[in-house]
């Protein structure tokens, strides 16, 4: 089982944090019956293989707060992934985790992103984007779909799929 940590603070988007949360605590290996269906720990902090960061206005505020980068900055030096939703990316640039990578935020947020972080090749247009150890996603409810690859890409294909029928999502989209 993985343990999946959401990060979450004043005025966070709602949908950041309970659409991913959704996503890994209905993950399910295919069939019904399994002994033991759980594939994810779903918590708010703790030691972590998945850290989720949400965005929402409280971003704007948070990414000046030394202490939660910091501490951002030191989990991500322990989890197998680490990940955005939205305008959480600000977060984990301000972090200087994605300098020269590829991310991706809210549409609205791309070119603002590109001015205050240059070291970091923002992509428009993409639902996420996974560069191995951070994983970033668009807008909302791009972080579901970023939340199935995740469960994918951790689980196989049959149990992200199967995860989506249990919420009765539409996941087709790959990135």
């Amino acid at each position: 089982m993985k343990t999946v940590g959401i990060l979450m603070f004043d005025d966070a988007e709602v949908l950041d944090f309970r659409g991913p949360f959704e996503v890994f605590s209905v993950a399910r290996r295919p069939g019904e019956g399994d002994p033991d269906p759980e594939v994810f720990q779903v918590l708010t902090v703790a030691e972590l293989d998945v850290l989720l960061v949400p965005g929402g206005m409280g971003t704007r505020k948070q990414r000046l707060n030394g202490a939660l980068i910091d501490w951002i900055r030191e989990r991500d030096r322990q989890t197998e992934i680490t990940a955005s939703v939205c305008t959480g990316a600000f977060l984990l640039a301000e972090a200087g985790l994605l300098n020269g990578l590829r991310a991706t935020t809210h549409w609205a947020s791309v070119e603002w992103m590109r001015q205050q972080y240059p070291a970091v090749e923002m992509v428009s247009d993409v639902r996420f984007v996974d560069e191995g150890h951070v994983v970033t996603s668009a807008g909302i409810s791009a972080g579901i779909d970023m939340s199935l690859h995740l469960v994918e890409r951790l689980c196989g294909t049959e149990t992200a799929a199967w995860t989506a029928r249990c919420m009765e999502y539409d996941w087709r989209v790959r990135a």
